[in-house]
């Protein structure tokens, strides 16, 4: 992947894990995000897309966790090539 398109984690996969880069948004919602466990070098893998493409389901930090497009939008990530 080029260093200039950068990955949000709407844009993973099914299936693949991947590592939060950064948060972006400001104020409430951002602290909303990170509040869910959302945080910089975070690992999360993404489980499954409901049948309408929303929300996201996440596995991160040893739980489960529902992410809508909107919010998923702000995350920056990075392909994890290590699977932790």
């Amino acid at each position: 992947m080029m260093e200039n398109e950068m990955l949000t984690l709407k844009d993973v996969k099914v299936g693949q894990t991947v590592k939060v880069v950064k948060v972006r948004g400001e104020g409430a919602v951002r602290r909303r995000i990170m509040d869910m466990g959302i945080t910089k070098n975070t690992v999360i893998f993404v489980r499954k897309v409901a049948p309408l493409g929303d929300p996201v389901e996440l596995n991160l930090r040893g739980y489960e966790l529902s992410l809508r497009k909107a919010d998923a939008a702000m995350v920056e990530v990075a392909e994890c090539e290590d699977n932790v």
